[in-house]
């Protein structure tokens, strides 16, 4: 197995490996497990594998979960198919970390392209660790100990009729999460904010608000602040995706966003979510 690092930030390439063989193979998956949390998106090419095996190589990272409002191929595997019937819906256009909505969102995902766009349709990601670690000290003592909402309603279900609405948030009540999340398995300290959050939690304190009408613009010019690192280009891998290619990432440190860059076409994108933990 070859592996080609793709910028300074994060992301490699894995070449002269089969996924298909992965699946069957903890040992050869576990090293593959090693180098996703080394460089938190591994990226391979011409990976001919059926649903099965998909889901098979995924499941040595964690059991499978599937996605509400999206059909599955089989079990585990979430279809995330646009078409010319079906245009792209502006939600996936937005940096964001899988599922925070969740009270324990993904630790990680594995996407195949199954039909790539004709033009466009990349993928980037961004090393939130790095955005954490390159905030200005001042900053990092604010966020320390911030707490945020998390809310699927507030995204994607905000087109929802009322109903549908608040039965998915009976569902799936708005959760609470750190700013600063610690890696369960590296230790490392990363920034969790992206498109699904809300507001802090924990933000109008005598530390952070001298009089009432501080609340409102501090918080908010805050939030945008953070959200906003995962722009910075230094911090980023763009991955242009072909038939059978295949990301791997760590939800738990990084931030992703699908360049809706496309007329109405065909593509189609099959996922495995893996099972994650409630962020500290």
């Amino acid at each position: 197995m070859k592996v080609e690092q793709l910028t300074g930030a994060l992301g490699a390439e894995l070449k002269g490996v089969s996924l298909a063989e992965a699946a069957k193979n903890a040992d050869l998956a576990g090293e593959i497990r090693q180098l996703m949390l080394k460089h938190k998106v591994l990226f391979l090419r011409d990976q001919n594998i059926s649903n099965e095996e998909h889901a098979a190589f995924a499941r040595h990272f964690g059991e499978l979960e599937d996605h509400p409002l999206a059909p599955s191929a089989v079990p585990g595997i979430t279809q995330i198919w646009k078409t010319p019937d079906n245009p792209p819906e502006r939600y996936e256009n937005s940096w964001h970390t899988d599922a925070t909505w969740r009270e324990c969102p993904p630790m990680g995902s594995v996407l195949r392209c199954v039909q790539p766009a004709p033009l466009g349709g990349d993928t980037m990601w961004a090393n939130m660790e790095l955005a954490y670690e390159r905030l200005p000290g001042h900053i990092k003592d604010v966020i320390e100990g911030l707490k945020a909402r998390h809310s699927m309603e507030a995204s994607f279900m905000a087109a929802k009729p009322e109903e549908e609405r608040l039965a998915m948030k009976a569902r799936y009540p708005d959760p609470e999460h750190p700013v600063v999340r610690t890696h369960p398995e590296t230790g490392k300290k990363s920034l969790l904010t992206g498109g699904f959050i809300t507001h802090f939690t924990n933000f109008h304190t005598a530390k952070n608000v001298r009089y009432g009408l501080d609340f409102h613009p501090g918080m908010s010019n805050l939030l945008e602040y953070l959200c906003s690192q995962s722009f910075v280009p230094e911090y980023q891998v763009r991955w242009r995706w072909s038939q059978d290619a295949v990301a791997i990432w760590d939800n738990r440190c990084t931030q992703h966003y699908a360049v809706m860059d496309y007329a109405p076409c065909h593509r189609k994108m099959n996922r495995a979510t893996i099972i994650g933990d409630k962020p500290f």
